[in-house]
């Protein structure tokens, strides 16, 4: 498992992630997704599953962060 922070727009696209080495610390702007820890697919992108799809969603309509997903801060 690795940690992988958005760098693009759509936060179900794996490919607008990037691998990073460790959780990040994520700022501004609020109530946005920042990075999500998924396993690799084996070429730096994000294996996201239908699990990590509800965890980001729980996690972007109740504001808070979860083990696998990590918003910007407030």
């Amino acid at each position: 498992m690795n940690w992988f922070k958005l760098t693009g727009t759509d936060p179900s696209n794996p490919s607008h992630y990037t691998l990073v080495s460790s959780a990040p610390i994520c700022i501004a702007p609020p109530q946005r997704l920042c990075a999500i820890y998924a396993l690799n697919d084996g070429s730096g992108q994000p294996v996201i599953t239908d699990a990590l799809k509800n965890e980001m969603i729980n996690a972007l309509q109740n504001q808070v962060n979860t083990t696998n997903v990590l918003l910007e801060s407030r």
